[in-house]
């Protein structure tokens, strides 16, 4: 359940991204967003996990090439990166709302250092993660894959720089998350803004796809087979699992289609939130087997209840302040549900084994 609910705002997200990026190309309407809706569910619907690992190769190479091709050739044109932080330092000071580590509160280094932190946590523990992982052909293939994580945060750097490139063009966009793409549009000749645009289109459509996926085979394995249909056979929980991926992503459509950018991002760092509740039970899980399973059930309730209001407190924007005293300490509200849900566990473990002293098995 977790899973999937914190799935179907990370869908969106990649969504909500694909319509912004064509809205920035001038296409207006929302019929751009449910064709691209329809290539995934038709794609990943007929080939599984085949499709969007084969995509996924071509996805990076174009993905790469234009980043690439944007930090060499843009700062040539405006005239080298000391002008680009120049022109930044000058402006970012003077502007309405000053930069800040964390949009929409104040700038706090232990907020975008547990955001950062909680980040890179829940990563690793949704589903689709999951799903890379088993699927993978052996042990150093994840190795490999996982060393070579870190280029993404490298290319991710890369692209935050276009937003001061943006600022040292002078480029006035109608909506600040057109910078990038407005930016593709003065300097790249025409074929080649078709090409980095299909890149951030084709770098949106396949997570999509895996998440869906692994959404979908959360739904049959957990929930189907173990609730409705226990002896289900495979070609039977195939069916379900594609049926479920379709309502998966017409979920996440619905989600681009009516909420707006800031939202999409905010619910996707709830996202983070929910499935970091499932951390001791999966995580500690691996290493640890001393907690017992209602407590860790008590205390994922206690983690998700505690952070779904933290967030909704906030507008849903997940960091939240609390006030220890004369201290304010503005973090990420999944550590503060994290660190909620394990003192409830270890507090209920004991109990929990007093009143049930059976050994538990592990099937």
């Amino acid at each position: 359940f977790t899973g999937i609910l914190a799935t179907m705002p990370y869908i969106g997200l990649q969504l909500v991204g694909l319509k912004t990026v064509i809205a920035a190309m001038g296409v207006s309407g929302d019929w751009p967003v449910i064709i691209a809706f329809v290539i995934l569910a038709v794609y990943t619907f007929q080939s599984g996990l085949r499709a969007p690992a084969l995509t996924a190769v071509i996805k990076d190479l174009m993905i790469y090439v234009t980043v690439a091709v944007a930090i060499v050739y843009i700062p040539i044109k405006l005239g080298g990166f000391g002008h680009i932080f120049g022109a930044a330092h000058s402006a970012l000071p003077k502007a309405a709302k000053p930069a800040v580590t964390v949009p929409g509160l104040d700038s706090s280094y232990e907020t975008y250092a547990t955001l950062a932190l909680g980040s890179a946590f829940a990563l690793f523990l949704y589903p689709h993660a999951l799903t890379g992982a088993l699927s993978a052909d052996s042990g150093n293939t994840i190795r490999r894959n996982a060393a070579l994580l870190s280029t993404y945060s490298l290319a991710l750097g890369a692209i935050a720089v276009m937003g001061y490139m943006a600022i040292a063009a002078g480029l006035k966009p109608a909506n600040p998350n057109f910078a990038v793409p407005d930016l593709f549009i003065r300097y790249f000749p025409p074929w080649f803004q078709g090409f980095g645009f299909a890149a951030i289109g084709v770098g949106a459509l396949v997570p999509a796809a895996i998440m869906s996926i692994a959404a979908s085979n959360l739904f049959s394995r957990n929930i189907w087979t173990a609730y409705f249909r226990r002896d289900a056979d495979d070609r039977e929980q195939t069916l379900v699992a594609k049926v479920a991926s379709l309502l998966v992503k017409l979920g996440a459509l619905c989600f681009a289609l009516f909420v707006s950018t800031k939202s999409a991002i905010d619910l996707q760092l709830l996202g983070g939130v929910w499935i970091l509740q499932t951390l001791p039970s999966i995580f500690l899980g691996l290493y640890w087997r001393w907690f017992d399973r209602w407590a860790l059930l008590c205390g994922w309730a206690v983690g998700m209840g505690l952070g779904t209001w933290m967030a909704a407190s906030q507008s849903f924007v997940s960091a939240y302040p609390l006030h220890v005293g004369p201290v304010r300490l503005t973090m990420y509200a999944a550590f503060f549900a994290i660190i909620a849900n394990l003192v409830v566990t270890a507090a209920l473990t004991p109990l929990s084994r007093r009143i049930d002293p059976r050994e538990q098995v592990d099937e």
